[in-house]
């Protein structure tokens, strides 16, 4: 059975989507970008700081579902210019252990919501 997550601690959903879905122990959660839940502002001057927006964000959501960064099992990141991959996964790479990372790919896209640079989405299991 499926059940709708959803925290004030993340940005709210800006079109017809949910922040996560828990679907008996697995939760997908929506793509996550750099908006500032407090003040809805991107933050978007430096992508270290974009990108570890995107996590607290994903952490939030987590949290929501009873979850942390060690529930997940798989991500995906979006990003806009590949030039950034290092600058991001210096900032992702903080959340998750080495040794039990999670699965992922990192795929460059011409465009994302808001122009950001970078959107991370993941699936977790409890």
């Amino acid at each position: 059975m499926k059940k709708i997550i959803n925290t004030p601690n993340a940005p709210a959903p800006i079109g017809a989507y949910s922040q996560a879905i828990l679907n008996g122990k697995m939760l997908f959660t929506s793509g996550q970008i750099a908006i500032d839940p407090v003040t809805s502002e991107l933050v978007l001057d430096d992508i270290q700081r974009e990108t570890e927006q995107v996590m607290n964000n994903l952490k939030a959501v987590l949290a929501a579902a009873g979850m942390d960064f060690s529930h997940v099992i798989k991500t995906s990141i979006f990003i806009s210019d590949m030039e950034n991959f290092s600058s991001i996964n210096r900032v992702y790479s903080r959340y998750f252990d080495e040794e039990t990372a999670p699965a992922r790919e990192t795929v460059e896209v011409a465009n994302l919501p808001k122009y950001v640079n970078v959107e991370i989405s993941m699936i977790a299991s409890l």
